[in-house]
Formats: C-alpha cells, sequence, structure tokens
C-alpha cells in the first residue's frame, strides 16, 4: 500500500496509537460511570469496564443504537445518554432527521473544547492559517456541524464568516467582499453556488477561494463529485466527515478521495456486511465508532449505519512518515439502511450518484426506488443540458449492469439543497422512510 505522507501528529506506530486510545477509553469510563445511568445500566453485566485489558475486548460488548436513543428521549428534548447534572451543558445541538426523528444532544464546555481539538487536527489538514477568510454557508440551524467549524476557525485565529440568512447571490458577495480564501458548505451546496455563480456570470476563479471543505454528506470522496467542486471553484477540496451524535470523527486530505478515522478521539470497528462478523480490509463493512474524549454524551460501540471499505496502513508505511490512522477507501460509500437489490444486483444510491456526477452536462438528478410485482425498480430524473439520458442510462447499465429508467426533466425544476443533498426518494414496498 502506497500511503501518501501525512501530518506528524497523525504518523505514530500502531502499537503506540491503540495504547492511547485504551487510556482515553478507560479514563472516559471512569469518569462517566456510574453518572451515566444509560451506560451504566448497559453496561450492568460486564465486570469493571473501566478496567478494559484491551481494545479487542469491546467486542463482547453491546452496541449503541440510534433508535434506542431517539426512543429513551421521547418528546422531553434530553438525551438519554447524560453524564451529569443538566446545569452543567451549554449547548444544545440535534441530528438532522434525515434516516428517522431528531435525536437532541447536548454538550458541557469541556465536550465543546473537545471538538474544537478534532477540528484542530481537521483545519491541519487544509493548512488552515491564522491568515486565511473562512466563509461558512449555512443557516446556523440546530446542527452542529457548521456552528462546529464557525467556532473552529475562531479558535485558529482566522476570519470566520457566518453566511446565515443569505440568498446563494449575498453568500456569493460577501466572499467576494471578505476575499475569502475557504470556503465550508455541503458538496451539493458547494456545486448549488457554483450553479448560481454561472447564472450570474461570476467568475469564482476570481474569488480567490483556495480550498473547500465539505461534510455533511458523501461526495468530497467521490471523484466525480470532487473533481466538479474543484473545477468549478478552481480549489482543492478537503472532504471531512462527522455526526451530531458522535463528533467530527473523519478527515480525508487534498490529494485524493478517502477520509481517515481520526483515531486519536475517536476508535473505530467494522462489522462485516456479509457476515457481521469483524471486517477484512477492503471489505464492505458497518462503521461503529467510541467516542475517546466526550464524557457529556459519551457514545459506546455506535452502530453508524455507514458504509465504509477500511484499510490499514503497514508498518513500513508508517516508519516512512505515513498515516497510521485508519483509511476508508473511497470515504463513506452508503448506508446500511440504503443498500437496495435490484434483480440480484446489490446497489448503493451513492454509486449511482458518482456516475451521473461524471456526465457535466447533467445539472442535478434525483433517484426513486418502487416496488413493481414484488421486484424494486429504479428510476432516475435528469437535468441534462444535452437533453440525451441514453447515454447516462448506458453508463449505468455498462458500469453496474442495471437498466435503470432515466429520463430529462427541466432545468432549475428538481429541489436543491443547502443541507444534505436528498436525491434519493424511497418508495419502495414496506419502506418507512419516503425522502433520503
Amino acid at each position: 500500500m502506497n500511503r501518501d505522507p501525512r501530518p506528524p501528529r497523525a504518523a505514530a506506530p500502531r502499537a503506540s496509537l491503540d495504547a492511547l486510545k485504551l487510556d482515553r477509553l478507560r479514563g472516559l469510563l471512569r469518569a462517566v460511570l456510574p453518572s451515566n445511568a444509560f451506560y451504566a445500566s448497559k453496561f450492568a453485566g460486564l465486570a469493571n469496564p473501566a478496567g478494559i485489558r484491551s481494545l479487542d475486548d469491546l467486542a463482547d460488548w453491546p452496541f449503541t443504537y440510534k433508535d434506542e436513543l431517539v426512543e429513551a428521549a421521547g418528546t422531553h428534548g434530553r438525551p438519554a445518554n447524560l453524564t451529569w447534572d443538566a446545569t452543567r451543558y451549554v449547548r444544545y445541538h440535534q441530528t438532522s432527521g434525515t434516516h428517522g426523528s431528531p435525536l437532541p444532544v447536548w454538550d458541557t464546555a469541556d465536550d465543546w473544547a473537545w471538538w474544537m481539538d478534532c477540528w484542530r487536527l481537521i483545519l491541519d489538514r487544509g493548512g488552515v492559517t491564522k491568515n486565511d477568510r473562512v466563509v461558512v454557508a449555512s443557516s446556523f440551524g440546530p446542527y452542529v456541524g457548521f456552528w462546529s467549524a464557525f467556532d473552529a476557525v475562531v479558535a485558529r485565529g482566522a476570519l470566520a464568516v457566518p453566511a446565515g440568512g443569505l440568498t446563494s447571490l449575498a453568500r456569493l458577495d460577501v466572499m467576494r467582499r471578505t476575499a475569502a480564501t475557504v470556503l465550508v458548505a455541503t458538496p451539493s451546496y458547494a456545486l448549488h453556488l457554483a450553479e448560481v455563480a454561472a447564472d450570474a456570470k461570476i467568475d469564482l476563479s476570481a474569488l480567490g477561494v483556495r480550498l473547500v471543505i465539505v461534510a455533511g454528506e458523501p461526495g468530497g470522496s467521490v471523484p466525480a463529485t470532487r473533481s466538479r467542486i474543484a473545477s468549478a471553484w478552481d480549489a482543492e477540496v478537503l472532504d471531512h466527515a462527522g455526526a451530531t451524535e458522535v463528533g467530527p470523527w473523519g478527515v480525508g486530505d487534498v490529494r485524493g478521495d478517502g477520509l481517515d478515522v481520526i483515531e486519536e478521539w475517536f476508535h473505530p470497528e467494522f462489522l462485516s456486511l456479509a457476515t457481521g462478523g469483524p471486517a477484512k480490509p477492503e471489505e464492505l463493512a458497518e462503521l461503529v465508532l467510541t467516542t475517546l474524549g466526550r464524557s457529556g454524551c459519551p457514545m459506546v460501540r455506535y452502530r453508524t449505519g455507514d458504509v465504509v471499505r477500511p484499510s490499514w496502513a503497514t508498518p513500513a508505511d508508517v516508519a516512512a512518515g505515513a498515516c497510521a490512522w485508519v483509511r476508508l477507501d473511497g470515504g463513506i460509500l452508503g448506508r446500511t439502511d440504503d443498500m437496495l437489490v435490484i434483480r440480484g444486483v446489490n446497489v448503493f444510491p451513492q454509486a449511482i450518484d458518482e456516475i451521473v456526477r461524471s456526465f457535466p452536462e447533467v445539472v442535478e438528478h434525483r433517484l426513486t426506488a418502487t416496488t413493481s410485482e414484488s421486484l424494486d425498480e429504479l428510476s432516475l430524473e435528469v437535468e441534462d443540458r444535452l437533453g440525451e439520458p441514453a447515454r447516462v442510462a448506458c453508463e449505468l447499465r455498462n458500469r453496474l449492469g442495471l437498466r435503470i429508467d432515466v429520463r430529462t426533466v427541466p432545468i432549475g425544476s428538481l429541489p436543491r439543497f443547502e443541507g444534505k443533498g436528498r436525491r434519493f426518494v424511497d418508495r419502495r414496498a414496506g419502506t418507512k422512510r419516503s425522502d433520503l
């Protein structure tokens, strides 16, 4: 495996990294047990969990599921996994509800400092310094991602520019007036801003943005999407992954696709989609995460539902300066609950997204799954400047082995997204969700 060099803080031997993680896990458990009633109950059958001898021992511990947290939170808005008295918490956030009901999450001041520690490593990857001017393009609702990014930029000493409550054109104007060098946005919105700029005859390359940090949805590690963003902005692209209930757990690099799990602060496990047991390198797996520094709302063995393909650097790679953190090739490849079986072929919506994004003339698209005579079917709507959907259908058939009905719709008729893009509509019989 030929791995590009990473920042020195990440270039530590695997044994040293695992020892650091084990020490931090023990410290976290000592801090939260038995005060955290949720985990005290969950771990009641374990003998001295704070004295865990090895990270491998976690394999015998119970998982944490989002559904149980949502159910336990109920309608009162109080997280089930709180460790401390409510008066110690200073920040309220909630998940987007894209894959179910919103989940409330609270943070103490110490927890927020931990968020900043994680984000510091992300900003390091992008080479963000106090000389940068960073526009955070978000509505700044109750979703944590952009709040944490904004505060991290402030902590870095760079100029942090909020862009909530503004139209896309107004945000572009703010970027021009502040001479912004960094943009933080979802991949969908970075592309939408580029579309708005093109319609308004604004030359994005003249703005001087050198780096686009993307998060909130897969895209920054999807080659076609990444290439589109880089080309539109004439800038480097840095992928980042996180979750409100877990924290900012992953970061890519500006040289290519894929994500590294920030193992200084998160312990990852990987469950094989094929067997349910520990995944082998390069095998499709569900990502399971344990937080190592967030005591107010800790997560132990949290089933993220994210589908990934893990790989590990060899000792020789690490000795040569490569990152010891586990790499997720291609980033987040999909969701366990989004996997479709179409005429015997397993496919994730993101695989279709990547193929569609390879056509520069396709401005936007939407995928719909339905059930016909007990069989799942897919249809695809595309805003295609060429008006030639057959070539898209042909590429999908060649690369996925699937015949998908592709039809054109008027430019501008499909939804645009400031937050997470929802380009997959699930209308299959028996599914609980209708808009993903």
